[in-house]
């Protein structure tokens, strides 16, 4: 990823953390929050998803609704969320990066998969306006 493209995405990045409400961020404590360029090859295949661009976060877990004392023993749940995959939504039909846009994908995706994390499917998402 061009070096340039990676650093603009950080500081919008950096920016909607800062806006992002307080319950939010207690959130994010619980479940970590990550940022790659795009999904591995191991990502890709698990998920199903052949074009890495079409891949804007993921959530990796046990949903807080089908926790049980039997969970105490797993990995802890995070939030992983890609560049490219963003980058790629927030981009007109020009080729240029939107900033308004950018900001948009971002704050959607991570709230989207904090969703997961909280027992909401694809379905539930795409009524509330964040598929």
């Amino acid at each position: 990823m061009d070096p340039r493209l990676r650093r603009r995405f950080d500081l919008v990045l950096e920016e909607v953390l800062r806006e992002l409400p307080p319950l939010v961020h207690q959130l994010i404590e619980k479940v970590p929050l990550h940022v790659e360029d795009y999904p591995s090859p191991e990502v890709m295949a698990r998920t199903g998803v052949r074009d890495r661009r079409q891949l804007c976060g993921l959530y990796t877990g046990i949903p807080i609704t089908h926790k049980s004392v039997q969970h105490s023993g797993t990995l802890p749940d995070v939030v992983t969320i890609y560049r490219e995959g963003i980058l790629a939504a927030a981009t007109g039909p020009d080729g240029r990066v939107r900033k308004r846009r950018l900001r948009q994908e971002i704050r959607t995706t991570i709230l989207h998969e904090l969703a997961h994390h909280h027992g909401m499917d694809e379905d539930e998402l795409r009524r509330l306006g964040y598929g």
